[in-house]
C-alpha cells in the first residue's frame, strides 16, 4: 500500500485524460514532425505535468526575437495554425495534453511549412507557471475551455482567480487575453472572474468575435445546437 506521503501531488486541472490512440495520419505526423515542433521539457510525476525549472528561452527555441503568443488547450491546432500563418512575424506556442491532438497540429504546421509555432505536451497553466517568463507574452488565447457544468466540478474550470493572476503576470504591459465559450453560464462566470482580476476589459460587455479564430467543428456544433458564442478580451 502506498502511503499518503509517497503519492505524487496532483494539481486540480481543467481537463480529463482521453485515449492516446492515433489514427494512421496522426501516427505519420507524430513520427515525421514531432522532433521539429514538440518542445521537450522537464516533467513532474505526471505525464502532462511540468516540473519547476528555469523558464525556457523562447527566443533560442525559435532562433529569433519576436512577439510571443501562448495558447492554452490548443486542441487539433486549428487556431494555432491559423495564427501562425497569419502572423509570420510572431511566434506562438500551444499547450495541449492529448498526443493525438498534437499529432494533428504538427501535421498541419508541416503541411504549410510554418516555422513560427511550437507545441508543448503539458497542462497549460503549469506551462505558463514554469516555462514562461513574467511580462514576456503579447497574448494568451484560451478558446472553448471545458465548461465543467456540474457545480462540484467548477474548481476544475480554467478561468479562476489564480489563473487570471498568473496570466496577467505573464503578459507584457498591453498584452491581451482572449477567451471564448459557447456556454452562457460559463461565459458569465468567466466575465465575473476576469472583471475582478488584475486585467482590464477591452469592451463594455462581450467582445466582438475574434476574426482570426477559425470556425472549428466544435464551435459549429455548438451553433448548430442553438448556442451563442461569447468572446471576451482583456488587457494587462
Amino acid at each position: 500500500m502506498v502511503s499518503a506521503e509517497a503519492r505524487p501531488h496532483r494539481d486540480v486541472v481543467s481537463f480529463v485524460r482521453r485515449s492516446a490512440r492515433m489514427n494512421p495520419s496522426q501516427q505519420r505526423a507524430w513520427r515525421d514532425h514531432r522532433d521539429t515542433y514538440l518542445v521537450d521539457i522537464l516533467r513532474d510525476s505526471m505525464s502532462t505535468s511540468v516540473a519547476p525549472q528555469v523558464p525556457l528561452d523562447w527566443s533560442a527555441i525559435f532562433a529569433r526575437t519576436a512577439p510571443l503568443i501562448a495558447e492554452i488547450g490548443a486542441g487539433n491546432g486549428d487556431s494555432l495554425v491559423a495564427t501562425a500563418a497569419a502572423h509570420p512575424d510572431m511566434d506562438i506556442v500551444g499547450f495541449e495534453v492529448f498526443e493525438p491532438s498534437i499529432a494533428s497540429t504538427v501535421g498541419k504546421l508541416a503541411a504549410q511549412g510554418l516555422t513560427n509555432a511550437r507545441v508543448v505536451l503539458a497542462d497549460g497553466v503549469q506551462g505558463l507557471r514554469h516555462l514562461v517568463q513574467p511580462a514576456s507574452l503579447d497574448a494568451v488565447h484560451a478558446f472553448f475551455p471545458d465548461p465543467w457544468h456540474k457545480s462540484r466540478h467548477h474548481k476544475r474550470r480554467l478561468i479562476s482567480p489564480e489563473t487570471c493572476v498568473l496570466i496577467a503576470d505573464r503578459l507584457r504591459p498591453g498584452g491581451l487575453f482572449r477567451v471564448a465559450t459557447d456556454w452562457e453560464d460559463y461565459a458569465l462566470a468567466m466575465r465575473d472572474v476576469l472583471d475582478a482580476s488584475p486585467l482590464t476589459a477591452m469592451y463594455d460587455g462581450w467582445a466582438p468575435r475574434f476574426d482570426e479564430r477559425p470556425m472549428t467543428k466544435y464551435e459549429a456544433r455548438g451553433i448548430a445546437a442553438g448556442r451563442a458564442v461569447y468572446d471576451l478580451c482583456y488587457r494587462r
